[in-house]
């Protein structure tokens, strides 16, 4: 994420309220906040504040999904290093103002014992490589939250905190659980994140400590959401939902992102089917309109299904209109980059793992590519005709 730069020059302070999207200009639905106003000498009222038009780019990855195979195959000496897995897609993941990730497995250092499926454990080296390729924000809330308690949990973001990594929907204390992430950019557009989960594998959340992971519970995303539309432009929710390897989204998760978008969120995202899911846009009760992404599958993965190595970068646009008498925000232009988790087989073993564009994924790496290619371009856009796909 570009560092927020800290103007000279006073500006007005604007008033907080909520703001409404569209899917296009032909239908577009704002709405607005009004402009404090000033006298001059002559009593008269007046505002400073010049027009102004500002965009950002905001990126989300599917799930991170560390077996151990993967990180076998990123242990080197003294440690791990995923940056190889990760080269061929850098350029995509640092050119978005904000980039957030799905943080599957949990991230509790090596010093707990690292571990795979069912009870997933990942190393810490595996943030700092986020960190590295451009990612600003995990999302933790998920089934597997809990696989290793709450010292892998504490772990974690004891050492998100550390490198600078934001993170949403697990928290260390109550207080923690309270703060709202919002992340600031240059161009003066703020973005609120808030991440729920369907459940935790049967796992019990310890008693008296919900803030270890948000759970999907509608008063309190409807609290959160009220809260995230206070302090910022933009909210952006995710959801850990939907049946595991299903490409089409159920009605469970169509009822939960029409309720986030009656509330006025701006963008849903999913995960959790770890296949692709459809994007779409969905209108809510006062006429606002809601980007959707039902689930962007694997983002980086061990499984070896061909739906299951296919994954994606969605991308879209926040556009911020400020005049001398309102402000409104508008999502716009959504983009989806196909991906690939490829691999080697050497002596029946999983190797050289790497996230590839799809584009660049070659006949001998996946036969009949190219029809494979058409097809999931038609799978995301076939609700969104106009939906670009990223090359």
């Amino acid at each position: 994420m570009r560092k927020r730069l800290i103007p000279i020059i006073v500006v007005l302070i604007l008033l907080v309220g909520c703001m409404g999207i569209s899917q296009s200009e032909s239908a577009s639905h704002s709405k607005h906040k009004s402009l404090l106003t000033e006298k001059n000498q002559n009593g008269e009222l007046f505002t400073s504040l010049a027009p102004v038009l500002t965009e950002i780019d905001i990126t989300a990855i599917g799930d991170l999904l560390i077996h151990s195979r993967v990180y076998e195959d990123a242990e080197v000496d003294g440690g791990y290093d995923f940056r190889p897995m990760l080269q061929s897609v850098e350029s995509y993941l640092k050119s978005s103002t904000i980039t957030i990730a799905n943080q599957e497995t949990i991230t509790g250092g090596a010093e707990i014992g690292l571990s795979t499926y069912p009870s997933f454990n990942s190393p810490y080296e595996l943030a700092d490589n986020l960190k590295e390729v451009g990612v600003d924000l995990v999302t933790m809330a998920n089934n597997h939250t809990l696989d290793r308690g709450e010292e892998a949990i504490q772990n974690a973001i004891t050492h998100y905190e550390e490198i600078g990594m934001k993170y949403t929907g697990s928290f260390k204390d109550k207080e923690d659980r309270e703060k709202i992430r919002v992340i600031e950019t240059d161009e003066n557009i703020s973005v609120a994140f808030l991440s729920y989960t369907y459940g935790t594998n049967g796992i019990p959340v310890p008693e008296g400590k919900d803030y270890l992971v948000n759970l999907i519970d509608e008063q309190r995303i409807k609290a959160d959401v009220k809260k995230a539309e206070k302090l910022a432009d933009v909210t952006v929710l995710s959801y850990h939902f939907g049946n595991e390897y299903e490409r089409m989204p159920n009605g469970y998760q169509k009822e939960l992102a029409q309720f986030a978008s009656d509330l006025g969120v701006e963008v849903v995202i999913g995960h959790h089917p770890h296949v692709l899911q459809p994007i779409d846009w969905i209108e809510g009760k006062n006429g606002n309109h809601t980007l959707v992404a039902y689930s962007l599958g694997n983002f980086l993965s061990g499984q070896d299904k061909l739906y299951r190595r296919i994954g994606g970068i969605f991308q879209f646009k926040v556009e911020k209109k400020v005049d001398q008498k309102s402000e409104s925000i508008r999502i716009h232009t959504p983009a989806f980059l196909p991906t690939f988790v490829q691999y080697e087989m050497n002596g029946g073993r999983m190797t050289n793992f790497a996230v590839l564009p799809f584009h660049e994924v070659t006949e001998e790496q996946l036969p009949d590519h190219q029809v494979k290619w058409d097809e999931i371009k038609a799978h995301m856009s076939q609700w969104v005709p106009d939906l670009t796909i990223l090359k």
